[in-house]
């Protein structure tokens, strides 16, 4: 009707649960960090609560929508059932097969069984409750007897409950106490305050194609007062708005179009009185506090980016995504910044007398670097190709990594543990490049030609003067996967690793919540100084490389030899077997 009259391709303002129109303010930001943190398959429960039309169905499709590969959900939308009835709706979800009339000893089986076969093949199930306030007290203790379902490592379903106010109120009676003490995170979710309306706005407005200030300045202050911040309400007198300027031709909404739309919406001249916001308890400060620890504090996360930008706040993001030498930040400095104080300075050269005086080393590659680099993106399960016209660096983003360029000593190495190329310096002067792929107590494991090779790593620091170049998993964000490709990705993605990593980092629950509630920038100190890095609260790459170490244990790294038992210090593989010309 007037879609083309303002110049939309669709209506900007439906109450429709489409994600693509999810604004995501500071609240929303943490709110679905909460939910991507639970996915990470700590077990036990999550709960989202938020005034009615405050967008907590939006942001759950949003959340449904980008979950990775290996994450099943079963969604329940209607929750006024019984418990035999929502256990089969559990089954009919997950796609578990039961006859009809089972009983509740049997659906439970039931489900035990599939979730049990979901662990073995690597997947994660997560039962997801709306409107959860309308479930019964019975029918809430008998999804807590769910969660008893475990391996001796883990649990085996995620259960997020999202509902109104009074699901607070429920879970604080005396008789589900056993079920509060197993929500693992919380969050209350508020209306929008004035700057956030203006925000959500531009936002909806611009996703529907139109680039163009339609709501004069009174109207965003008319529409915060008569809505409240409340997202649904916001929707509903805005598109009645902009039917009212249609209908009078005019182009700019205006206060006036505003009080009238809300008359009509409300039904009531009280419309053009202040709504009354919802308050958030202890609890939701808490979470808000936890939310800007992960997604403003860290600083990264669902900011909207255009071309050429990163989206990152850091200043080395740009380096980092071009594979260019890191500089600056935590991962400033020649000498290895960002790392522990006492690791700074390059490792002695070799003597000259024992240098003139050294045999050839064999297992140096030839001169040219490209072939070391190869063999590294090899070791990533990357096809590099020597001679391609790209440089090695330059490859890097587009096989979805990082290339950091650094100095330092086998320390450095150890700390970032990830395979890497380095650079030497032969008998006879000429640089080299080695690619070294394990690094074990006397003894390192070298890539070349002819295979793999043991040799004691002394030899190699004989001829490096700690030019080191490594690869790293570079985070979803900075690559465009998924939720996290979206505005403000970088926060949400890291605010999920942090809040796991004060679960895993702390000696108990009271540590890990004392933590959580720490704004962001504390939260990443509190960190860089358990892994002895540089604490300055910015995630740089040594940071997201030591979140990656502790969470990512699939990732190539410098010192699985150690657990393997690949390198032993048995001695060196004999020098002839390798022609260092042809490398």
């Amino acid at each position: 009707m007037y879609y083309d009259f303002f110049g939309f391709r669709e209506p900007p303002f439906s109450i429709a649960p489409d994600p693509r129109y999810l604004y995501l303010s500071e609240r929303h930001k943490e709110a679905l960090a909460h939910l991507m943190y639970g996915i990470q398959g700590q077990g036990g429960f999550i709960v989202i609560t938020g005034e009615v039309g405050t967008g907590k169905t939006t942001m759950s499709r949003c959340f449904i929508e980008n979950v990775p590969d290996h994450v099943d959900i079963a969604l329940i939308l209607n929750p006024r059932l019984s418990a035999r009835e929502l256990l089969s709706s559990i089954c009919d979800e997950l796609g578990i097969a039961h006859p009809a009339g089972s009983t509740i000893k049997r659906l439970v089986d039931l489900i035990n069984q599939d979730l049990l076969k979901a662990h073995a093949a690597g997947r994660h199930k997560v039962l997801m409750i709306d409107e959860a306030q309308n479930l019964s007290a019975d029918v809430l203790e008998q999804l807590r007897l769910l969660t008893n379902l475990e391996t001796a490592e883990k649990k085996l379903l995620q259960i997020v409950l999202l509902g109104q106010p009074e699901l607070q109120e429920l879970l604080a009676r005396p008789e589900l106490r056993q079920l509060n003490q197993r929500v693992t995170a919380r969050y209350h979710l508020e209306a929008l305050d004035r700057s956030e309306v203006q925000a959500y706005v531009r936002y909806r407005i611009s996703v529907a194609g139109q680039r163009g200030e339609i709501f004069s300045e009174s109207a965003i202050r008319a529409l915060y007062r008569v809505s409240g911040g409340i997202p649904r309400l916001i929707n509903l007198i805005s598109d009645r708005a902009l039917l009212g300027g249609y209908a009078e031709g005019e182009h700019l909404i205006t206060a006036r179009h505003i009080r009238a739309a809300a008359r009509e919406v409300s039904g009531t001249s009280a419309a053009q009185r202040p709504l009354t916001r919802p308050r958030s308890g202890g609890m939701a400060a808490l979470a808000w506090a936890l939310g800007l620890v992960v997604v403003s504090g860290l600083g990264l996360w669902w900011v909207e980016r255009g071309p050429g930008q990163t989206g990152l706040e850091w200043p080395m993001a740009e380096a980092l995504t071009s594979g260019a030498v890191v500089r600056g930040a935590n991962d400033a400095g020649p000498a290895g910044a960002g790392e522990s104080a006492t690791d700074t300075a390059a490792p002695p050269g070799p003597d000259p007398a024992q240098q003139a005086a050294a045999t050839p080393s064999p297992w140096l590659l030839a001169s040219g670097s490209e072939r070391a680099f190869a063999r590294l993106y090899a070791i990533w399960n990357r096809d590099y190709q020597p001679g391609s016209g790209v440089a090695p660096c330059d490859f890097a983003p587009q096989a979805g990594l990082g290339c950091l360029q650094r100095q330092g000593t086998r320390r450095s190495l150890e700390q970032l543990d990830r395979p890497a190329v380095l650079q030497l310096r032969d008998d006879q002067g000429e640089i080299r490049f080695l690619t070294l792929e394990q690094l074990g107590g006397d003894n390192a494991l070298v890539r070349s030609s002819r295979g793999e090779i043991s040799l004691p790593f002394a030899a190699i620091e004989k001829l490096w003067f700690g030019e080191f170049t490594v690869l790293w998993q570079l985070p979803p964000y900075m690559t465009g996967e998924g939720v996290y490709g979206e505005q403000n990705g970088d926060q949400l993605w890291l605010s999920a690793r942090l809040m796991e990593l004060a679960d895993t980092l702390t000696a108990d629950s009271g540590a890990s919540a004392q933590i959580k509630s720490l704004p962001l920038a504390e939260q990443i100190r509190w960190f860089q100084g358990q892994k002895g890095l540089v604490v300055d609260g910015i995630a740089g790459a040594m940071t997201l490389i030591q979140v990656s170490n502790e969470l990512d244990p699939g990732t190539p790294r410098l010192s699985v030899a150690r657990a393997s038992g690949k390198v032993s210090d048995a001695g060196i593989v004999e020098a002839g077997m390798v022609n260092g010309g042809a490398n």
